[in-house]
C-alpha cells in the first residue's frame, strides 16, 4: 500500500515536471517583441525631423538628402528597414509627439542640442555633432559683445529650442532680457528677420549660420552665446532600449569609421570664409545680373542634365556673371574659355549663350575622364578641380594622394594632396610638374557655397509663391463666399 502511494506521488510530479516542459516553448514563443524586433518586423524605422539645410531636403532630382538624413539612412541600411521621415515644425511638438506612443516614431534627429532641461524628458545617443549657439547682428548697428548688452533689446529664438532654454536660464541673472519665441521657423528666416531689421538680434546655432550668412551678407557673428555643445538623437523614455542601444552602437562606429566626418564633408565642406565684401558682391550679383542669364542657364542644364545652380556658381566663379570678362591669360566671357577651348566646341565665347553652353559641354567633358568608380558627389567636385587646374595635375594630386596613404577616389584626400603640386620636393617626381595647387581647393569650396546659395535662395523664392498663390486662393474663396457677396451688397457711407 506504502509502495503505491510512493509510486502515485512520483507520478504525479512527474506529470507536472512533463506538463511544464512541454508549456516552456509555448511561454518562450508568447513573449512579446522588443521594439527592434517590431521595426523589423515592420520594415521601416520612423523619425521625426525637420526639414533643412542642417538635417535633410530635397535635392534637384527630388530625392532626400542633407548631413542628417544620411546618418539616419545608414542606420535604416544596417537594421535592413526602409526609412520614414515626419516633418515637424515645432519642436516643442517634436518631443510631445516622440513621448506618445501612439505617434509610432522610434526617434528624433533634428540637430538636437543635449541640454540638461531635455535630458530629463528624453534619452540621447552619444553625440556625433558640436555646435555654439550665436548672437546674430546687423551690420552697421552696434554690435553687442556680451549678454548684457542684449538687455532691452529685441532677440527673436526658436520657440521649443535650446536657444528659448538658455535665455530663461539667462534672465535670472539679467532680468532685462527680452525675447521672442516664434514657431513654424528655421534658423535661415530668423537671419532674415536680422537682416530687415524686425529683430535686433537673433540666437541661431554655428553651423545653421555658417551655411546661410552668405544670403544675407549684412548680417554677422556678435559673440558666441555659448561653449560647444553636443547633438545627438533623441528617444523616448521607455523600459523597452533594445532600439535606443542599437542606435548608441551604431553612433559610436560612425565616429570611428569615418561616417561623420564623410557626411560632414559633404554637407558641410562647402562652408567657405567668404568675408562680408564678397558676400555682398555675391547677393547683388544675384539680384542684378544673375536674372539676364537665369532663362538661360536653366535650359542648357536641362539639355545636359545638370543643376543649373551648380551651373551658375560656377560661371560665377569664372567670370562674376560679367558676359566681357577677361582674364590676363587670354580666357574670356561668362565661363572664362580658352580661344581653343572655344575653337574645339564650336562655340563663340563672347556670345553669352554659348559661352554658357561651351561651359556645360567642356564641364562634362572634364567630368567624363574622371574614373566612374568615383562616386557622386566627390566625382562632380575633383571635375570641377580638373575645370580649374587641368585633368593631368588633378591625376598627379591622386597619385600623391595615394603614395601618401590616402584614398584617392575621396575629394577631401586629394584636396588636402593638392598645395603640395607647388612644392618642388613633390612636383618634380610628378608627370606634369608644377601646378599652383591651391587654387582648386579654394575654387571648388567657393563654387560648392556659391551652389548651396543658390540652391536654398530658390527655395525660398518658390516658398513664397506658393505662399502668396495660397494667400491669393483664400482671398479669391472669400470674395466668392455668400458673405463677402453680402457685405459687398451693402453701399459705403
Amino acid at each position: 500500500m506504502i509502495m503505491k502511494s510512493r509510486m502515485l506521488r512520483y507520478s504525479c510530479r512527474l506529470a507536472k515536471v512533463l506538463a511544464l516542459a512541454c508549456c516552456a516553448p509555448l511561454l518562450v514563443a508568447s513573449k512579446a517583441p522588443d521594439t527592434l524586433e517590431r521595426i523589423k518586423t515592420a520594415g521601416k524605422l520612423v523619425v521625426l525631423s525637420q526639414n533643412g539645410p542642417t538635417t535633410y531636403y530635397e535635392d534637384a532630382s527630388g530625392a532626400h538628402t542633407g548631413f542628417e538624413y544620411g546618418m539616419l539612412e545608414a542606420f535604416a541600411d544596417e537594421l535592413g528597414v526602409k526609412l520614414v521621415i515626419r516633418d515637424v515644425h515645432d519642436l516643442n511638438q517634436m518631443f510631445a509627439r516622440l513621448e506618445n506612443p501612439e505617434e509610432g516614431a522610434h526617434l528624433a534627429a533634428a540637430g538636437l542640442t543635449v541640454t540638461p532641461e531635455r535630458r530629463e524628458q528624453v534619452r540621447f545617443t552619444p553625440s556625433y555633432f558640436e555646435i555654439r549657439q550665436q548672437v546674430i547682428y546687423r551690420l552697421g548697428e552696434d554690435r553687442p559683445r556680451k549678454v548684457s548688452d542684449l538687455e532691452e533689446k529685441k532677440v527673436a529664438v526658436i520657440a521649443g529650442s535650446a536657444h528659448a532654454e538658455e535665455m530663461r536660464k539667462l534672465s535670472r541673472r539679467y532680468p532685462g532680457l527680452v525675447w521672442e519665441e516664434i514657431s513654424d521657423v528655421d534658423a535661415m528666416e530668423l537671419v532674415e528677420m536680422v537682416n530687415e531689421g524686425k529683430f535686433h538680434y537673433a540666437v541661431v546655432d554655428s553651423n545653421a549660420y555658417a551655411v546661410h550668412r552668405g544670403l544675407y551678407p549684412n548680417t554677422h557673428v556678435a559673440f558666441n552665446l555659448t561653449q560647444f555643445q553636443p547633438v545627438a538623437w533623441a528617444f523616448p523614455n521607455r523600459d523597452d532600449d533594445s532600439l535606443y542601444h542599437a542606435a548608441r552602437l551604431f553612433m559610436l562606429r560612425a565616429n570611428t569609421n569615418g561616417l561623420v566626418a564623410e557626411l560632414r564633408e559633404q554637407f558641410f565642406g562647402h562652408v567657405s570664409k567668404l568675408n562680408p565684401g564678397g558676400a555682398q558682391a555675391f547677393a547683388k550679383s544675384s539680384r542684378k545680373r544673375l536674372p539676364r542669364w537665369r532663362e538661360t542657364m536653366q535650359e542648357v542644364a536641362e539639355k545636359y542634365d545638370l543643376d543649373w545652380h551648380l551651373l551658375a556658381a560656377l560661371s560665377y566663379q569664372e567670370s562674376h556673371w560679367n558676359p566681357r570678362a577677361k582674364s590676363p591669360t587670354g580666357v574670356r566671357g561668362l565661363m572664362m574659355l580658352t580661344r581653343d577651348t572655344a575653337r574645339e566646341l564650336g562655340v563663340n565665347r563672347l556670345d553669352p549663350a554659348e559661352s554658357i553652353e561651351g561651359g556645360a559641354r567642356y564641364f562634362i567633358k572634364v567630368r567624363d575622364k574622371i574614373p566612374e568608380r568615383i562616386r557622386e558627389p566627390d566625382r562632380t567636385w575633383m571635375a570641377l578641380a580638373a575645370y580649374n587646374v587641368g585633368y593631368g595635375h588633378l591625376e598627379d594630386a591622386r597619385i600623391l594622394t595615394e603614395k601618401m596613404g590616402g584614398n584617392p577616389d575621396r575629394w577631401a584626400d586629394v584636396r588636402d594632396q593638392l598645395p603640395l603640386l607647388a612644392k618642388r620636393q613633390y612636383y618634380k617626381n610628378t608627370k606634369h610638374g608644377y601646378a599652383r595647387g591651391w587654387e582648386p581647393v579654394t575654387y571648388v569650396q567657393n563654387i560648392r557655397h556659391y551652389q548651396a546659395l543658390l540652391t536654398w535662395s530658390s527655395r525660398i523664392e518658390e516658398q513664397r509663391i506658393a505662399a502668396a498663390n495660397d494667400e491669393s486662393a483664400e482671398a479669391l474663396a472669400d470674395s466668392n463666399s455668400p458673405v463677402a457677396e453680402t457685405a459687398g451688397a451693402v453701399p459705403a457711407l
